[in-house]
């Protein structure tokens, strides 16, 4: 039985459900990241015992997935989409914008399907987008492919913000340490193809760099799209 068929205990004297059990550890997990949420640590957020969530929640596990489900809230669209490229398009967008509100969810993006009603409903919006294009398999291979390129871009994204944070160096900090180094190992002309790109490539902000690997993915799906016959 999941967490969200689980009857929750009856109400006893300390006011507690599970939506202030979760609302406690995403605070707690928006300002400490996951290592910073426990049972224990929410309870005393709470002013509980750490038994008492016990008859809410069973693992750690239920708790993320709680969490998890609770910022797909954020993710869902407020109006239905005109088309599934704007579905799509909006998805990746809401969840980047999510995750950098609550910089654990990247810890916890992809991976096994999400159960909770909040998920359940963000798939449906991006399934139903793209019914009748085509057959089921490549509708789900569709969004898998956009939902692989959005994981991978935010959690690369997140990884440079944490690390920007435990240096105390920005990109462009980071850039000119090590530019010596870079200058001299491709001063050995080994790496031609590297120097091009680095010399001549243009530097754009992470959210230039999100929206047009997306939208080269959206050009892709669209080429596996076509109406299914009669």
């Amino acid at each position: 039985m999941t967490v969200w068929d689980r009857p929750e205990p009856p109400t006893r004297p300390t006011p507690l459900d599970r939506e202030r059990i979760v609302a406690a550890a995403i605070a707690l997990a928006d300002e400490g990241g996951l290592e910073a949420v426990s049972l224990r640590k929410v309870a005393a957020r709470l002013d509980a015992g750490p038994m008492r969530l016990y008859g809410y929640i069973s693992t750690k596990e239920e708790l993320f997935d709680l969490m998890v489900d609770e910022v797909h809230a954020e993710i869902l669209p407020e109006e239905r989409p005109g088309d599934w490229r704007e579905a799509l398009r909006g998805h990746a967008h809401r969840t980047r914008r999510a995750t950098l509100r609550h910089e654990w969810l990247a810890d916890l993006l992809g991976g096994r399907l999400t159960l909770g009603p909040n998920a359940l409903a963000v798939s449906e919006t991006m399934l139903s987008a793209l019914d009748g294009l085509a057959d089921v398999d490549t509708v789900m291979r569709a969004v898998a492919t956009v939902s692989a390129y959005t994981t991978g871009a935010i959690r690369r994204e997140i990884a440079d913000l944490r690390s920007e944070r435990a240096t105390g160096l920005s990109k462009l900090d980071w850039q000119r340490a090590h530019g010596p180094h870079v200058s001299r190992m491709l001063a050995t002309g080994r790496f031609p193809a590297l120097a091009k790109a680095m010399h001549e490539g243009a530097e754009v902000d992470a959210e230039t760099s999100f929206s047009t690997g997306l939208e080269w993915v959206l050009d892709a799906v669209a080429t596996k799209l076509a109406p299914l016959p009669g």
